[in-house]
């Protein structure tokens, strides 16, 4: 991955890509999880083709990208836009991890969706909270 993979996935140009930020914490040793990656401040950010980054995302973290995601989405919180990162809801620290991916505008379903593609991102935090957050591309 290189810093334009992300840069491309916030501008919209990866729909079908999934992030994943996992912090050192997170990943522990490191693992092969982390040679996919391209290291930053605190973790490693990953910009993979969609299947493949679910599937990393398990081997990373030990639960389904999707169950973790449909559990995420019960509580709202603030993930950081360059999706490294994010606060806890409950505890007020930082995220140990978030997945994001990306859906094209689609102004049939109306509402956010409308304005934009929308980038759906998912965090849990390191007691376990599980909070998404979602915005338009290019929103201030």
């Amino acid at each position: 991955m290189t810093d334009s993979d992300l840069d491309a996935f916030l501008a919209g140009d990866r729909l079908d890509h999934v992030v994943l930020y996992l912090t050192d914490d997170a990943l522990g040793d490191g693992g092969t999880v982390a040679d996919y990656g391209t290291p930053v401040d605190g973790g490693v950010v990953l910009v993979v083709p969609g299947e493949k980054g679910r599937r990393l995302f398990s081997a990373g973290t030990g639960m389904d990208a999707m169950e973790f995601a449909k559990r995420a989405m019960g509580t709202e919180g603030d993930i950081d836009r360059d999706l490294t990162g994010g606060t806890c809801p409950d505890c007020g620290e930082g995220a140990t991890y978030v997945l994001a991916f990306a859906e094209a505008r689609n102004e049939e379903v109306g509402g956010i969706y409308a304005e934009g593609d929308v980038i759906h991102a998912y965090a849990a935090c390191p007691d376990g909270t599980a909070f998404s957050d979602r915005w338009v591309v290019d929103e201030a």
